[in-house]
């Protein structure tokens, strides 16, 4: 008879580390939290913030910024990093750009961040979907800037296009990883497929800012951040997010490591070096983070990139 280890009965297969003192969401205004909540369930909308599990939900929701997420709360993919459930999607809500036109307007915002899961199953990755959103959002809110985060449209042809002819600010796709992960942290997709999204969205609509964002602890090198970097801004990307991996479960990608903020503090440094617009990166940095006054930082930057060019 084999002797059973109580401490090997359901042992996670990927510990989750315990979180070090700079890894802190906080709470800004309480009433103004519920206040989001309540506009977001009442035109029964989805948020990456809730779905995704983002550790600055309470930040975000205590200033109305919440980031909507279109076409569902089901994912056609299983990336190991990632939160959102994956399994087979609902059909389309048809009336879901008016419901976030509306909750823009209820919530009176400024800049809007609308995402999305990946929709392989349907002809067009949901390209169509995302910009009747987008056209409807601009509609009713025509002093709110826009920003979508969208999915690789791997294999969808040209159907990325379509979102860049409704009348966004900006178009943001990430990167999320080294390549050399690419096959444990994002099997579905493919790095330079994503780079030649990012690439082909500035190619056909050069006003809009093209935006893109990497994790680290997933167990990349500091070469291979700087890479990414160097890709990215061959790609002609404007702005740049660094933020840290957060392990949701132990069933998703172990985490490597935490970085100090210093360590983000010279990844910004560098980044900076290289040419782009724009460059957050913090522990907490995700792609909507703070992206209402990263917007203004990009308008800024622009206009002194043409007062005095040096990018070429």
């Amino acid at each position: 008879m084999k002797t059973r280890h109580p401490e090997k009965v359901n042992k996670p297969s990927n510990p989750i580390k315990k979180k070090p003192s700079w890894i802190r969401s906080k709470m800004i205004d309480s009433q103004v939290f519920f206040q989001t909540k309540q506009v977001v369930n009442k035109n029964n909308l989805v948020t990456v913030c809730q779905e995704a599990n983002c550790p600055n939900i309470t930040e975000c929701w205590s200033k109305r910024h919440a980031t909507f997420m279109i076409m569902g709360d089901t994912c056609t993919r299983a990336c190991a990093f990632c939160d959102v459930k994956t399994g087979k999607p609902t059909d389309l809500d048809i009336y879901e750009p008016i419901k976030i036109a509306n909750a823009v307007s209820n919530l009176n915002l400024k800049h809007v961040v609308i995402t999305s899961v990946d929709r392989d199953d349907l002809d067009d990755g949901g390209s169509e979907h995302f910009y009747k959103v987008v056209k409807a959002t601009r509609n009713k809110n025509p002093e709110t800037s826009i920003e979508v985060l969208t999915p690789d449209f791997l294999r969808k042809g040209n159907s990325y296009k379509k979102i860049l002819e409704a009348d966004l600010d900006v178009f943001n796709h990430n990167i999320e990883t080294v390549p050399r992960l690419y096959t444990k942290v994002r099997p579905g997709a493919r790095y330079f497929s994503s780079l030649e999204l990012l690439k082909n969205a500035k190619k056909y609509n050069k006003k809009i800012f093209t935006k893109s964002g990497i994790m680290v602890g997933l167990g990349e090198t500091k070469d291979e951040v700087i890479q990414v970097m160097d890709d990215l801004i061959s790609a002609e990307v404007d702005f740049i997010t660094i933020g840290q991996y957060l392990q949701p479960s132990p069933k998703h990608h172990p985490l490597n490591r935490y970085y100090h903020p210093d360590e983000f503090k010279e990844m910004e440094r560098i980044a900076k070096t290289k040419g782009f617009l724009l460059v957050s990166s913090s522990p907490l940095t995700r792609s909507s983070y703070h992206a209402d006054e990263d917007f203004k930082k990009l308008q800024d930057a622009r206009k002194r990139q043409f007062e005095c060019p040096q990018r070429q």
